[in-house]
């Protein structure tokens, strides 16, 4: 059954958000008010890229014609610093970038090629770069201690991740106190199957969490976080595990999962009365404020710290044990509105704290479908 919504409109957006193994779909028409949603929707445990997932979810909506597609792809490497359109030199770039993010650019670039087949050639695609937003990353953040040459030879730096993410809660923060100068000095906290926080000054991001791949930093769902790097060759001599094997520990079977021995889901182990799983939730809380701890000494201190993601919105209890004993760093929680802010935008801390917390919910979708208006409007395309 198809729905009309009743609209004229000469532009729609499709946005396209692939993970490893899900997909979100997201559908905007441009109205005299601005970007509107009429719908998403979310799948999980996907194998393969599947256009009968995109015919299905457009199927739905009669009246309106797409003209646009935009599509997150995770890693820009060092070409793409801004939101492009899709040519078939950008294609063989994400391609070339591959090997960088394995588990996330090929499954992207199965679903541009996916998309063009059912679209065809004459509707433009848009790629938002993850990385993009941490291009201009200072190079004492940015720089890892190893042979200079070989690092420009191979593109060996600090990356950064989820930089669409951590641009939406920027984004929203700046709405809701815009007094604040740019924003001012925020810290923004991503957490749902992967995790990351970037420290920002003035809407300048200085430091973040991910590096050369979105392996570095947090302890993840089923990604280790930051390791010794001296582990890797220990699992390779005495483990005896291959490169792949090594891969798959640390993406695939390490994080929450590989310490809880139980599930990679936060909700599954806060209703866990195993020891481990309590120590899986503890060292997750605890990398995390190792890093604020971190970041509040970059920028000198916070005006903002801002939580986002699915646990990150979702679990009052991952975010009071995260924020525990802040208190001599001006962060003062409300626990009664923590206690009730799942799910919705709300201000968490008290009001005697000096960093305001935040609950924002993030809308990568909605940057995304805003900057692919921004890059046609820009080749003159009407609106």
């Amino acid at each position: 059954m198809t729905q009309n919504f009743g609209i004229n409109t000469t532009v729609s957006v499709l946005a396209v958000n692939a993970g490893s193994s899900s997909l979100r779909l997201s559908l905007f028409v441009q109205t005299e008010d601005g970007l509107e949603r009429l719908a998403g929707v979310h799948h999980s445990g996907i194998d393969i890229p599947d256009s009968s997932l995109l015919e299905r979810f457009i199927a739905s909506f009669d009246a309106v014609e797409i003209t646009q597609v935009v599509h997150r792809v995770v890693h820009g490497g060092e070409r793409f610093t801004m939101p492009c359109l899709i040519d078939a030199a950008v294609e063989t770039e994400i391609e070339r970038l591959i090997p960088l993010a394995p588990l996330h650019n090929s499954v992207a670039l199965e679903w541009i090629r996916l998309a063009r087949g059912l679209f065809g050639e004459q509707v433009p695609q848009v790629a938002v770069f993850d990385t993009a937003f941490y291009h201009s990353l200072p190079k004492v953040a940015a720089t890892y201690a190893l042979p200079r040459e070989l690092c420009q030879e191979l593109g060996i730096r600090r990356y950064g991740f989820h930089g669409i993410a951590h641009r939406a809660m920027l984004s929203r923060w700046q709405e809701i106190r815009p007094e604040v100068k740019d924003g001012g000095r925020v810290i923004s906290v991503q957490l749902g199957s992967g995790c990351s926080i970037t420290a920002i000054n003035h809407g300048v991001p200085v430091d973040t969490s991910m590096g050369f791949s979105p392996l570095e930093g947090l302890l993840m769902a089923t990604r280790s976080g930051d390791v010794d790097p001296m582990v890797v060759t220990c699992l390779q001599r005495q483990a005896g595990l291959n490169i792949e094997e090594v891969e798959r520990l640390l993406n695939k079977q390490s994080g929450l999962l590989g310490v809880s021995g139980e599930s990679h889901d936060m909700r599954v182990l806060l209703n866990s009365d195993s020891p481990d799983a309590e120590l899986a939730v503890n060292l997750y809380c605890y990398r995390i404020r190792k890093y604020i701890g971190a970041y509040l000494a970059v920028l000198g201190g916070a005006d903002a710290i801002l939580f986002g993601g699915g646990v990150g919105e979702n679990s009052p209890q991952v975010r009071a044990k995260i924020l525990q004993g802040m208190e001599w760093s001006g962060v003062q929680l409300n626990l009664f509105d923590n206690d009730n802010a799942a799910g919705k935008e709300i201000c968490i801390s008290a009001v005697t704290g000096k960093t305001e917390v935040w609950v924002i919910p993030v809308d990568e979708a909605q940057v995304m479908a805003l900057d692919a208006v921004t890059i046609m409007a820009g080749r003159g395309d009407s609106l």
